[in-house]
């Protein structure tokens, strides 16, 4: 590697299009604050959308770029961080190789990501044999997740307590690895354990694009506002002068508690159970709060998609240091093996 004295973090997106608020509240607010304190690399990673989405590539190219647009837009700094799109890495389909080779078959059945992974897959489908649209590379998908942290034998890595298991993999296989060939020189990578707060789509059930609930870090105004307008409340308040239950607000009163100031928020919540304002004052407001907190990061975006050479730019840079850092593990993974 480089010389660098500070710890290395690598981290990852699939590009699925356009990101969403519940994205930019539970990883890109996260990594922001991480790409001033660590060696970041931060990957676009559309090998692993392959593994879903292998006959439905006509979006791929435009897919990425929508997500280094919102990366960018959100405060990801390309001077700080290593920003780069996974499959103009060779190094690590080539690593992802070596680790396959000394990976039981039963840890990858078993591995909490494949079970994620087909009901992905079986979802926009008709075909619902798991034997015929489960691939070989889906399967592999926990192996080459190794692989993108080991690439730059990154030490940390940002998850929630809910993907502990898959890190845990990760660092099983690590394990194996050293053990096999007598080495140390891969470094377990350790979580970085972030605490993300829970943004519920407008009906109530978790953010998805796929579930059509999500509000768009793009989204304009006036559809912002129109979602936001459409929002799951409190579902017991039958009219305008009932008062209200803001600790029952399915959306709207959580929404107060992330995006607006507590006294705001306080205020908002003291008008519904006094009844001084009906849910749909409530949510107009809100939509004002919303839009406020996304003006800068949407107006930085739309700069960025008139100058889509530059975008482009980066990840071109980006993608040639993440290809020379990956070299160097490469490198010495092959001669720990003994490969020619």
């Amino acid at each position: 590697m480089t010389e660098n004295t500070k710890k290395r973090i690598m981290s990852g997106m699939r590009p699925t299009g356009k990101l969403h608020i519940g994205h930019y509240m539970g990883v890109l607010q996260n990594w922001i604050d991480l790409q001033n304190k660590y060696d970041c690399f931060f990957c676009i990673a559309d090998w692993h959308a392959l593994t879903t989405k292998f006959d439905q590539t006509q979006d791929f190219k435009q897919n990425i770029r929508e997500v280094a647009l919102d990366w960018l837009a959100s405060g990801i700094n390309s001077e700080t961080a290593t920003i780069y799109v996974q499959s103009l890495v060779p190094q690590t389909a080539e690593l992802h190789l070596y680790f396959s080779m000394v990976t039981p078959q039963n840890w990858v059945e078993r591995d909490p990501t494949l079970k994620d992974m087909v009901k992905i897959i079986r979802g926009d489908r008709e075909e619902k044999d798991i034997s015929k649209i489960v691939s070989y590379g889906l399967l592999g998908y926990p192996v080459l997740q190794t692989a993108d942290i080991l690439s730059f034998n990154a030490e940390l890595v940002p998850v929630g307590k809910d993907q502990l298991a898959h890190l845990e993999f990760s660092r099983d296989l690590v394990r194996r690895f050293n053990y096999v060939y007598k080495t140390d020189y891969l470094k377990e990578p350790v979580p970085k354990l972030t605490e993300i707060p829970l943004l519920k789509g407008i009906d109530g059930q978790k953010m998805g694009k796929s579930f059509n609930n999500d509000i768009k870090i793009s989204d304009s105004e006036e559809i912002t506002t129109k979602k936001i307008m459409q929002a799951i409340t409190d579902r017991s308040r039958i009219k305008k002068t009932d008062p209200g239950h803001p600790e029952e607000c399915e959306v709207v009163c959580p929404y107060y508690d992330i995006f607006a100031d507590k006294k705001t928020a306080e205020e908002a919540k003291e008008k519904c159970r006094k009844a001084e304002w009906g849910c749909a004052d409530c949510k107009r407001n809100l939509a004002v709060i919303l839009n406020d907190y996304f003006k800068a990061v949407r107006t930085k975006r739309s700069e960025l998609e008139q100058n889509i050479d530059y975008v482009d730019s980066i990840l071109e840079k980006g993608s040639q240091k993440a290809r020379e850092e990956a070299e160097i593990v490469l490198k010495e993974v092959k001669n720990i093996i003994q490969m020619y």
